[in-house]
């Protein structure tokens, strides 16, 4: 008997055999020979997507991005651009860079 290679499955797949299964499409064997999974997985799976369908609906849960500091953002651009024109005219001067167009 061969073995079978351990598959990883997206969890894109994941929620999409548990709601099958939550739907009742199928019993949990005829929906693993249709996905081919194992039964125990989409069990597992469905378990998981009720235990945390509630963070869905969270408003605490959900990450907040970082405010932007612009002052620094710009400063940094000024120092980029700084950089840039000081290795421009280095290389022109060694010969290293064409002229631009």
């Amino acid at each position: 008997m061969s073995r079978r290679i351990r598959r990883n499955h997206q969890p894109a797949f994941k929620a999409k055999v548990a709601l099958a299964a939550l739907k009742g499409d199928g019993t949990t064997a005829e929906l693993a020979k249709k996905f081919d999974v194992h039964p125990n997985l989409i069990s597992q799976w469905k378990t998981q997507l009720l235990e945390k369908a509630s963070g869905v609906f969270d408003e605490k849960g959900r990450e907040i991005a970082p405010p932007v500091d612009v002052k620094t953002l710009h400063a940094k651009i000024g120092q980029l651009t700084l950089e840039n024109d000081f290795l421009e005219r280095a290389l022109s001067k060694a010969g290293l860079l064409s002229a631009r167009p």
